[in-house]
């Protein structure tokens, strides 16, 4: 039967004291929400950032021969009009060229990337009919800045005692890369600085002309015996014109010298009267990335390497971490067979290792202000109440993160820094209780109440205050939550966490503190200064 008391409390603070008070799931309670946050905090992603979804898209339209000014009236304004009927785009910006009209468009910053691209593509296809003639298939093209952002960044270069070439350093890196796509969470992965296998055509302009010939007509023949021709390129190099690469479509430069370009007077012209054909890599890419090493003694920069970058990104709400380690293991695989090929790489950048760091020094921060917190009320009200009101913080923040971890967020610089905010209002709560039960300790009636009564009152007393004074301070968080754009996005955790963690020093402190106040508080012994007044009355009497 529960036990009644004489003081009749009025506040949920007071009803959920005696709730707990003598309750004993209370122990296992406390124990529970440790151990939650402790999971939470293990399990939760771990990024540097937050990972903000920005999505849109380009539609691209190819009309040939169409002058800009066509390609304007009758593709790009047409199409600005289709997709500001489309739900959720904040800008569309048109462009008009010769032959093609391309139309971007931009979402609204946290809307659904994947909703996005099919809204998107949707209304293109809505519209195909309304299309004029002559125009080509459209093309859209969605862009993901969320999923664009590398979280590893690896550059992969030869030694110098290494005899792999850049096409041979690239056949390996690319079968890395087909690894790394396969690993959980990955959600693209590129190469920077590669070099291609590809047959070079380099044309002669005399002999072209002399044979009363086209580039065009070169690039038909090719293409009919290739299955990807790339455009034409026009840079000159001493009146000779790199035209195009033949990648991965026919297997010697003789099959390539044999191609029959036209007919002159009855006879065939093959590809090798009037171009020179060799086999390298595609010099039509005019990108290339070099390693730069600082050596040991000096601060000059050394010779500039050539290398492959490969960037690895994640898919939004992952654990940059894992996925860091991940890939990580699949380098590691591959360590025997670079050593082999004498190649080496360096992790230029890896988001993982920051954002591990960056989460366990901001934990040994709130370790520290915790006990600065306990050291300043040992003096203040002594080394039991700040032993209590020290066990609500970390209970508090479990329950935070535990709440922020089912709510699908991650651990990042900006939810680290809605709890350390929250730290210096979390035990507001608990200081107030522990400080009341304090007073009403000493108070001079302390010894006509029973413990577990006293207890009751004390927190009862100062319900109605603390309530109200907590959510004036959440109130003030409220708004933070209606900010729009880039910003709004970047600081949501702040309005998310700091209420819940708010809320849930509240609980605490009704909870926690009488039930360990009641466990580690003793009321104060007054027997020695009854008997010396008593002493004292005596000795009025006989006077």
């Amino acid at each position: 039967m529960a036990k009644e008391y004489k003081y009749q409390v009025t506040d949920v603070a007071g009803k959920l004291a005696k709730g707990f008070l003598i309750n004993p799931l209370t122990a296992v309670l406390g124990a529970f929400l440790i151990l939650m946050g402790y999971l939470a905090l293990n399990v939760m992603p771990r990024e540097e950032d937050p990972q903000i979804a920005i999505s849109g898209g380009a539609i691209i339209v190819a009309m040939p021969g169409a002058s800009p000014k066509e390609i304007e009236n009758i593709i790009v304004n047409p199409l600005e009009r289709k997709m500001r009927e489309v739900s959720g785009i904040e800008h569309v910006f048109g462009m008009a060229m010769d032959n093609v009209g391309i139309v971007n468009v931009m979402y609204y910053i946290g809307e659904n990337r994947e909703d996005s691209n099919l809204k998107l593509y949707d209304k293109v296809m809505q519209n195909m009919d309304e299309m004029p003639k002559g125009v080509m298939q459209p093309l859209v093209k969605p862009f993901d800045i969320d999923i664009d952002i590398p979280i590893v960044s690896v550059a992969f270069y030869t030694k110098p005692a290494s005899s792999l070439n850049e096409i041979g350093l690239f056949e390996i890196i690319r079968k890395v890369q087909q690894k790394i796509n396969g690993v959980d969470n990955v959600a693209k992965t590129t190469l920077q600085g590669e070099k291609k296998a590809q047959f070079n055509i380099e044309v002669d302009i005399g002999k072209l002309s002399a044979y009363h010939l086209s580039l065009g007509q070169i690039m038909m023949a090719v293409q009919s015996i290739a299955v990807d021709v790339p455009d034409v390129k026009g840079r000159t190099d001493n009146h000779k014109f790199v035209i195009f690469g033949v990648q991965n479509a026919i297997e010697t430069i003789d099959d390539v010298d044999s191609v029959i370009v036209a007919q002159y007077m009855g006879s065939p012209i093959y590809l090798r009267d009037v171009a020179k054909v060799t086999e390298g890599n595609d010099i039509q890419n005019f990108q290339t990335a070099h390693l730069y090493t600082k050596s040991s003694h000096e601060e000059n920069l050394s010779d500039a390497i050539d290398q492959i970058t490969l960037t690895v990104a994640k898919l939004k709400g992952t654990n940059a971490v894992f996925v860091a380690e991940d890939v990580d293991k699949v380098l590691k695989e591959f360590e025997a067979e670079f050593q082999k090929k004498g190649i080496g790489y360096l992790v230029t950048r890896n988001y993982g290792t920051r954002a591990n760091e960056a989460v366990n020094e901001l934990m040994s921060h709130l370790v520290i202000t915790i006990i600065i917190i306990a050291v300043m009320l040992v003096f203040a009200l002594g080394w039991k109440e700040s032993m209590i009101v020290t066990f609500t913080v970390p209970a508090i923040l479990a329950i935070t993160l535990f709440i922020a971890y089912m709510s699908g967020q991650t651990i990042n610089r900006i939810t680290l820094f809605a709890f350390l905010l929250s730290l210096g209002l979390l035990v507001d709560a608990a200081i107030i209780v522990i400080e009341n039960i304090h007073r009403h300790l000493h108070a001079h009636d302390v010894d006509a109440k029973e413990m577990d009564e006293l207890l009751i009152e004390a927190t009862d007393e100062i319900g109605a205050p603390t309530n109200v004074a907590t959510l004036a301070i959440i109130l003030t968080m409220v708004p933070m939550a209606f900010v729009g754009g880039m910003m709004g996005s970047f600081m949501k955790p702040i309005p998310y966490n700091v209420p819940v963690a708010l809320v849930a020093s509240l609980f605490v402190a009704y909870i926690f503190t009488p039930y360990l106040s009641l466990k580690l508080l003793k009321k104060p012994k007054h027997h020695h200064h009854h008997h010396h007044r008593h002493d004292n009355d005596a000795d009025h009497t006989e006077h």
